[in-house]
């Protein structure tokens, strides 16, 4: 096959070095978005008067023929071709002629790859955001059922204050909203088209910039020729975005493994999502937990390994950025079924709440209320803290509960206690006193499900 460069030597390449310098194994996933910058390119060369109208058609009906051929299986993407563009010129230059020859007016591929990896990112960007929306109504889903679950907060890994399961579902809403915000974010700073750029420095051709960004939704032209061929800050900004994401799988991830033990028992996966042993008849794992945890140090690596491609390359284009494609896909790929999988396997999980509650009140969570009574009826803060403590080392002893200790024995350390005691440290009582916006408390949860429902209502 005649290469799109080999004018200029007078040697045939190095197979070994061909293969290495290919990219068509990979970048073949560009075919879409290769034909759709491509037809955009003809009809601004039209509109430019660079090609007559029939020329315009004769190159878009085989484009998309094309197009068809690729879907339907009848043209298979090889690898004796370099990369897709020379894939679809050359087969475009078969079907019609010298006309096909004239495709590439104008243009690089060093433009012609940075809208292709523009066009791919922004089609994926919107995908994730789908696979997103749809953890979030789960989530919020789950946060309405459970306003009334009773279950320990942590810190230190040590059982600290009751909270209800909504309030914990609540803070990973709060993580994949802004996940969300990132993607959109990036979205609009990177949705400027390099088209036009050629290989650095702009082309001598009358190209009109605007109409060929307008034709593929772009919100214009960028404004830099070597910038535009040699940004891939929107690559890194993506494998940013996706590594955040799939760290807030991965701790809640590693939170639903602990619950599903059973040391916890605070949840049962289901069977659709767990796995068994090969030899303990017993076991039923949390993989997809355990593998979205270990895939995170994938996407973590692409990251790393993208930042580390474009610290030191000058202006402007150079091969090493062909580094960027299998990176940037491997990431998107994995995150993409990552996140799928999660929202599946928290949706059909199943909570057991009076273990929940059981526990929380098993780990002196209420503690911290039995301190604030005393408060509320005159003693300092402080001696209520060594009372309290005092009362759990005696519970500890007894190997019971705040909620069972008899009120005899409460006034035996303070005789301020009186029998309301325990009502002020039940897990009910304990959750519905906390109502400042973004608390645990009923009133409090039920204005941030509002605005929840509110915001899930504004997304694509």
């Amino acid at each position: 096959m005649e290469k799109l460069w080999g004018g200029r030597f007078t040697k045939e390449t190095d197979q070994l070095v061909y293969h290495f310098n290919a990219s068509i194994s990979f970048d073949a996933r560009f075919y879409k978005q290769d034909i759709r910058g491509s037809i955009a390119h003809v009809t601004m060369l039209c509109a430019s008067g660079i090609l007559t109208e029939e020329e315009r058609d004769q190159i878009i009906n085989g484009l998309n023929g094309i197009l068809k051929d690729v879907e339907n299986g009848t043209l298979q993407i090889t690898s004796e071709y370099e990369d897709i563009h020379s894939f679809v010129e050359s087969n475009l230059i078969e079907r019609i002629g010298d006309t096909g020859k004239k495709l590439h007016t104008g243009r690089s591929r060093n433009d012609q790859v940075a809208l292709d990896m523009r066009l791919y990112v922004r089609d994926e960007i919107t995908e994730i955001k789908t696979l997103l929306k749809q953890l979030l109504v789960t989530l919020h889903q789950m946060m309405k059922e459970h306003t009334d679950t009773y279950m320990p907060g942590f810190t230190h890994l040590q059982k600290a204050q009751p909270v209800t399961l909504a309030h914990h579902l609540g803070a990973y809403m709060e993580m994949i909203k802004r996940d969300y915000g990132r993607l959109t974010d990036l979205y609009a700073r990177m949705n400027y088209c390099p088209l036009g750029a050629g290989a650095l420095a702009g082309t001598t051709y009358p190209l009109n910039r605007a109409l060929t960004a307008s034709l593929l939704d772009f919100t214009g032209p960028t404004l830099n020729s070597m910038d535009s061929v040699s940004d891939r800050d929107y690559c890194i900004e993506l494998l940013s975005a996706l590594a955040m994401i799939m760290m807030h799988l991965s701790r809640f991830s590693e939170e639903l493994i602990l619950w599903n033990s059973n040391e916890y028992q605070f949840i049962e996966l289901d069977d659709s999502y767990s796995t068994g042993s090969s030899i303990m008849p017993q076991k039923k794992n949390p993989d997809i937990a355990e593998l979205v945890r270990g895939k995170t140090g994938r996407v973590y690596g692409a990251l790393t390994s993208l930042l580390t491609v474009m610290k030191g390359i000058p202006l402007a284009y150079n091969k090493d950025m062909q580094e960027d494609k299998e990176l940037t896909f491997d990431a998107i790929d994995t995150a993409k079924g990552c996140i799928a999988l999660f929202t599946g396997m928290l949706s059909t999980m199943s909570v057991n709440r009076e273990r929940m509650e059981a526990s929380a009140k098993n780990g002196f969570t209420n503690a911290t209320d039995a301190a604030d009574y005393l408060v509320n009826h005159g003693v300092p803060f402080r001696d209520a803290h060594g009372i309290v403590g005092q009362l759990v080392l005696l519970c500890i002893d007894k190997q019971i509960a705040l909620d069972d200790l008899p009120l005899e024995e409460y006034q035996a350390v303070c005789p301020v206690f009186q029998e309301d005691i325990y009502q002020a440290i039940s897990m009910e009582e304990c959750v519905k006193k906390r109502n400042t916006i973004g608390a645990p408390g009923n009133e409090a949860m039920k204005q941030v499900i509002a605005v929840n429902e509110a915001y899930l209502n504004t997304l694509e």
